[in-house]
């Protein structure tokens, strides 16, 4: 009750930090990070000439962009540390894509259907200090697409899966061991909330995935209460 009371506050916040930074881009109007384009700070036709991801993943991570290019990693920051949430829904259009794609296979040879989208939560911390979570800013502009061009039968929850331990960046960490040690026991599952995952398919989605720790410790505390299937979904790798 606490944490919901935390966010519901953080929420308030947000939005009348929302609401000056709508003032703010009438006065200053945002440019595209690459072509300079008016209006956003990524337009959908840069963000689809990105390479993509060529680095080896899990086979159940799908990442979309290649995180070495430099505009995506600006484009990573701006959203993450600079609020420009407008990144988020052109994330989303590009992954929204990619699952659809994903999805009419894994349908059929998986029985992967009526899937859960889960965002990587941030702790409590994290989140008081960014305000936000840019996986679940990412996940609801998922589902406003969805309701538009009903694709996918698909259901977003981002209370299930709780973040109970702050962890150091997983940028700052270098070595892979350490980072895979730095998640262990960082993920929970509400209690009130396994009966909504025993049995189903979860998709997860993160901004972005390096060496799949993090990822890997979601998945592991999901299968742990009962999810049927854990795949991922990322921006970039």
């Amino acid at each position: 009750m606490k944490r919901r009371n935390e966010k519901k506050i953080i929420s308030k916040i947000s939005n009348g930090m929302g609401l000056l930074s709508t003032i703010l881009g009438i006065i200053f109007p945002s440019k595209c990070l690459v072509c300079g384009r008016d209006g956003t700070d990524l337009c959908l036709t840069c963000l689809s000439d990105f390479p993509g991801a060529e680095r080896e993943s899990a086979r159940w991570i799908f990442p979309i962009f290649d995180y070495r290019y430099p505009p995506m990693k600006r484009a990573v920051w701006l959203l993450k540390y600079k609020g420009k949430k407008t990144i988020a829904s052109v994330f989303a259009e590009v992954l929204y894509g990619r699952i659809l794609e994903e999805l009419s296979e894994l349908s059929i040879m998986e029985n992967f259907r009526e899937p859960v989208l889960i965002p990587v939560p941030l702790s409590s911390k994290r989140y008081r200090e960014r305000g936000f979570n840019q996986a679940e800013l990412i996940c609801r502009e998922l589902i406003k697409i969805n309701d538009l061009r009903h694709g996918l039968d698909l259901k977003l929850e981002n209370n299930i899966l709780i973040k109970i331990k702050d962890t150091e960046h997983q940028v700052k960490i270098e070595n892979r061991k350490e980072r895979m040690t730095n998640v262990v026991g960082s993920f929970s599952v509400r209690d009130e909330s396994i009966n909504q995952i025993k049995g189903r398919n979860i998709i997860l989605l993160d901004d972005v995935a390096t060496t799949g720790a993090t990822l890997n410790e979601a998945k592991k505390i999901l299968k742990h209460a009962g999810a049927r299937k854990v795949i991922a979904f990322t921006i970039a790798h």
